[in-house]
């Protein structure tokens, strides 16, 4: 311990990473220097720097990380379409790259020995975090408190706060662990420890529940460009400036609420609950256009390439070579991704309402039931009989065989 001199400790100003600036100086006597990621958690970051410098910190970060985090790491995952298990949109999982990624940068200014997370000991985040120090910086030591110390609960860490007069935003009326992006909320802990306790009315902070959602639908166009949208109801947008429209009508149509009992990486299961208004709608949108712009096999390898890049960015594996090829190839299925989708909302509901692009593989005089002078209908015999070849060649043999029996 006595090798380590400075820290940079990722900082959000929530239970855990407020008592760990405190405990840090009591256990390593060190320098520690606080580094909180804006990535669009709204007005959560306004007590930050008061709050880290009154628990013990000697300097304090504050990174825009924003547009960084939309433009590099949410949109390759939407553009790979990837979900982890079916539900989960990635919300906390592609943060952490990005948030790890400047606390090396801030560490390797500061000549810092070592950087330290608030992640706990069973979760997903402290392989997130330092997964991606290993792959930018292993030089730097890595320290994890809730691996170390005698804490052992929210309520631990609550109770050695109050001791330490550190306020928190955290009480034992309403514990949730929640994580807070421009791209998702998550509440995890508590009641809905137990999967068979539906969410409490209260649990919801970003959207609207389908209940309160408007008795009409809304109407929206989103335009995208190789993948990436680009513009709302025809007006073209910056993707931050993108994303906070598209959050604030999914939110008001009770759109994105997913609860989920999802297989962690280090071996259990947890339960999270998770609002993610205009990721939702971004997805729906993006699904439809590559419904009309892919062909069959590069869709259906696309699927399955979807699966593989979710699961590495849950794991924490963003900075490997598998997840930089796997972009190689999504990259350029999105080379006619190009187009505008138009989508109904409806009390949490997303429904399609028409998509065009001028590559649309779609062509009504092929498919059209009425008569059309593309298509001789004769050829699919010929082809019926090539593709069945192999079924009618194992019953003949079956048959034969039975001859023999």
């Amino acid at each position: 311990m006595s090798d380590i001199k400075k820290v940079v400790l990722a900082y959000s100003g929530g239970l855990d990473t407020s008592v760990i600036i405190p405990w840090l100086k009591e256990n390593y006597n060190c320098e520690v220097i606080a580094m909180c990621a804006d990535v669009g958690q709204g007005e959560e970051l306004a007590p930050v720097h008061d709050k880290a410098i009154k628990s013990g910190a000697s300097k304090v970060y504050i990174q825009d990380l924003t547009k960084e985090f939309v433009e590099d790491y949410v949109w390759p995952v939407v553009k790979a379409g990837a979900v982890y298990e079916g539900k989960y949109l990635l919300g906390t999982s592609f943060a952490r790259p990005v948030i790890a990624k400047a606390l090396v940068e801030i560490a390797e200014k500061e000549g810092a020995d070592a950087i330290a997370h608030g992640a706990t000991g069973k979760g997903n985040d402290q392989v997130r975090f330092e997964l991606t120090v290993k792959a930018l910086a292993p030089h730097l030591k890595i320290i994890a408190p809730w691996r170390q110390w005698d804490i052992r609960s929210r309520e631990d860490a609550i109770d050695y706060a109050e001791k330490h007069n550190i306020p928190v935003p955290v009480t034992k009326k309403r514990p949730y662990s929640m994580d807070r992006n421009i791209w998702h909320l998550s509440h995890e802990g508590a009641d809905l420890e137990d999967p068979w306790n539906a969410p409490k009315d209260d649990v919801y902070m970003v959207t609207k529940s389908p209940e309160e959602a408007p008795d009409k639908d809304t109407y929206v166009e989103i335009t995208f460009e190789k993948g990436i949208p680009v513009a709302v109801d025809g007006e073209k947008l910056k993707s931050v400036d993108l994303l906070e429209k598209l959050n604030a009508l999914g939110a008001a149509n009770g759109i994105g609420i997913v609860d989920i009992v999802e297989n962690r990486l280090v071996g259990m299961k947890s339960r999270g609950v998770y609002e993610n208004p205009g990721g939702a709608i971004i997805y729906f949108a993006h699904r439809e256009l590559e419904y009309l712009t892919l062909d069959r096999s590069t869709m259906h390898f696309k699927e399955q390439i979807a699966v593989r890049y979710a699961e590495l960015v849950y794991d924490g594996m963003w900075f490997s070579p598998l997840r930089e090829a796997l972009d190689a190839f999504v990259n350029t299925t999105q080379e006619t991704v190009s187009g505008v989708v138009r989508l109904k909302l409806y009390k949490g509901n997303i429904m399609s309402a028409g998509s065009k692009s001028p590559y649309s593989l779609y062509h009504e005089g092929f498919v059209t039931f009425g008569r059309d002078e593309v298509y001789n209908q004769q050829d699919a015999e010929g082809f019926i009989n090539l593709f069945g070849l192999p079924l009618k060649i194992r019953a003949l043999m079956q048959k034969e065989a039975k001859k023999h029996d």
